[in-house]
């Protein structure tokens, strides 16, 4: 029988953590500098040890650092004893189960601690994969058992995810988050489903990454480059893999695509490859790349790993740049390639257009000159290689070519055969185009040998990745030239096919509509699912953050262009997100998306 509640709080004083592995001897430091009572529970006594000993180095480095003092060592330490034996959470307030992602061994752990435990105690489980609300159905006192997700290493990462089944009852959740928030972590509250909301979402794009690479659209440096590089994240998404396990991401996406069914869940064939052969990551010293030793984090050169530039063919001279356009991108390449030393002809549809977008780059020289990043005299020399031009006429000495006008293929076409009239014959012609046929540019040409993409990133001069897109009929000679320029102009270059959202738009744009979906079916709010991709995923945004600032328009036509290229049901755009973009309201531009923004 239930153990009725009271509304007096609940103290949560004595801890027992189960399982000493590294998540659960990382939140047992967390714990115990907290001022808790904790006692350590693992079957092996050997690891229970280990966890002591790693616990003992852990706070000996922040005595080193400053952030801990000696004695205040001392009392932490002390405050943790380790045990073989369930019967010693007897006394504890909170039980937190940290067993390996089984549903036998966690069903175990429960039956013996409801036969241990006292009828007030709260029993959370750390799962990331498994169903709480089946845990919970399992044991005596289900409406005191809740999902506790720490995110690893657990004494670095501030979010947690509070998981709540349709058991639990609000005076557990409400004990546990109060408590998340003294450890000085961030609550965020859930529902049960598998992956909750950070590796709900996390779990699906690396899925995705893992999928591309598996059908050798691109290298693992490439892909592991261009989401680092394009989108600020601390790390790509196929090291990410090998650094969590491949083994363990296999499950989490095993029980998310049970529940789902959504194909993006469905484990990469690469994954299962990998995991049954023992490369399960930097634990066994291989997965997607080769480490120095098991557990290490130091790459080594292997079979896979690309040969040098020097290889390549040898590209054409580049000396003059054109570059079609007048926005933001258009002046940002435009300065990025002055910047390099090129001479660059900046030409719009007037005189006026193409003046303004040199103003514009005069300002940006100028706040770097403010800033200290640029001397005076070297911004004035940038600007006065840039002339502007009021026809395209003027790129028929150019040696490449770079169009960044509007992204509408009729546009980009009738360029295209605007250039290959004027310019001369042996000019590079490149298409910034971030998602539209690359071949389709080319074929309007009579060379389409000479025709690829170069997908920079906005803001152009900040930004270091370039995409170098070649179709099936670019000219080795042609890609080796933008390779070389690229590495002139100080950008990373990676190299993938002409397919629809190269390598950053593919796997950024499904994991913001995985986002979008979550609000849709309200699973946990903007803010949470922001905040629990920025602290639990290392995002330097939330997803609906950066949905406002690309704009809900560009995105949803993103999404289309995914959708209808890859005719996969999953990246379907959320309706919710065509809702938003009919209603006008297409993010910070129009002081209006997913959330409201003060008009200037």
């Amino acid at each position: 029988m239930a153990t009725p509640l009271s509304d007096t709080p609940l103290s949560l004083k004595k801890i027992a953590v189960v399982g000493l592995g590294t998540m659960g001897t990382g939140i047992t430091e967390v714990l115990v500098q907290a001022g808790r009572e904790v006692v350590g529970i693992d079957v092996s006594e050997a690891q229970a040890a280990r966890a002591l000993a790693a616990l003992e180095t852990s706070t000996a480095r922040s005595v080193q650092r400053g952030r801990l003092t000696e004695a205040e060592r001392a009392d932490a330490l002390a405050r943790l004893r380790t045990s073989t034996d369930l019967a010693a959470a007897a006394d504890a307030d909170l039980v937190i189960e940290v067993a390996p992602e089984s549903y036998e061994i966690k069903h175990q752990i429960f039956r013996e601690l409801d036969g241990v435990i006292r009828p007030e105690t709260i029993l959370a489980t750390g799962t990331n994969a498994l169903s709480v609300t089946r845990l919970a159905a399992d044991s005596a006192r289900p409406e005191r058992v809740l999902g506790l997700h720490f995110f690893n290493p657990a004494p670095a990462m501030r979010l947690v995810e509070v998981v709540s089944s349709v058991l639990t009852a609000p005076q557990v959740v409400a004990a546990v988050t109060d408590l998340a928030i003294e450890l000085g972590k961030e609550p965020v509250a859930v529902g049960d489903r598998p992956g909750f909301v950070a590796d709900g979402l996390l779990f699906g794009y690396l899925n995705q990454a893992a999928a591309m690479y598996e059908a050798r659209y691109a290298s693992r440096e490439d892909i592991d480059a261009a989401m680092r590089l394009g989108c600020g994240l601390p790390m790509g998404p196929l090291a990410l893999l090998d650094l969590i396990g491949i083994d363990t991401a296999r499950t989490v996406l095993d029980a998310m695509y049970a529940e789902s069914r959504d194909r993006l869940h469905a484990p990469a064939p690469i994954l299962k490859q990998l995991s049954e052969a023992g490369l399960t990551g930097r634990k066994s010293g291989r997965g997607f790349y080769t480490y120095e030793a098991p557990g290490s984090a130091t790459v080594v050169p292997d079979a896979l790993t690309p040969a040098a530039d020097g290889t390549r063919a040898p590209g054409r001279e580049v000396r003059s740049v054109g570059v079609a356009g007048s926005g933001t991108m258009a002046s940002g390449i435009a300065e990025v390639f002055a910047k390099a030393g090129y001479d660059v002809v900046l030409a719009a549809r007037s005189e006026e257009k193409a003046e303004a977008a040199k103003a514009r780059i005069g300002k940006s020289l100028a706040r770097s000159v403010d800033k200290g990043r640029l001397t005076a005299e070297a911004a004035a020399q940038t600007l006065d290689r840039i002339t502007p031009a009021g026809s395209y006429e003027a790129f028929a000495d150019v040696d490449l070519a770079v169009e960044a006008v509007a992204e509408d293929l009729e546009v980009k076409r009738q360029l295209f055969q605007a250039l290959d009239k004027v310019c001369k014959p042996g000019a590079v012609l490149a298409t910034t185009t971030s998602s539209l046929p690359v071949v389709a540019c080319a074929r309007a040409t009579s060379r389409p040998q000479d025709v690829i993409g170069m997908h920079f990133f906005n803001p152009a001069p900040a930004m270091k990745l370039v995409e170098v897109v070649r179709t099936v009929l670019t000219g080795d000679d042609v890609h080796a030239t933008v390779r070389e320029v690229c590495q002139k102009i100080r950008k990373h270059a990676v190299d993938c096919g002409d397919r629809a959202g190269f390598i950053v738009n593919a796997l950024l744009f499904p994991y913001l509509n995985n986002a979008v979906k979550m609000v849709q079916e309200h699973y946990a709010t903007l803010d949470d699912i922001d905040a629990a991709m920025r602290l639990g995923g290392g995002y330097p945004m939330g997803p609906f953050e950066l949905l406002d600032v690309v704009g809900l328009d560009v995105s949803l036509a993103i999404e289309k262009v995914l959708h209808r290229e890859f005719r996969d049901p999953g990246l379907a755009p959320a309706p919710l997100l065509e809702h938003l973009v009919a209603a006008g309201c297409l993010g910070r531009k129009t002081g209006r998306g997913f959330r409201e923004y003060a008009r200037r």
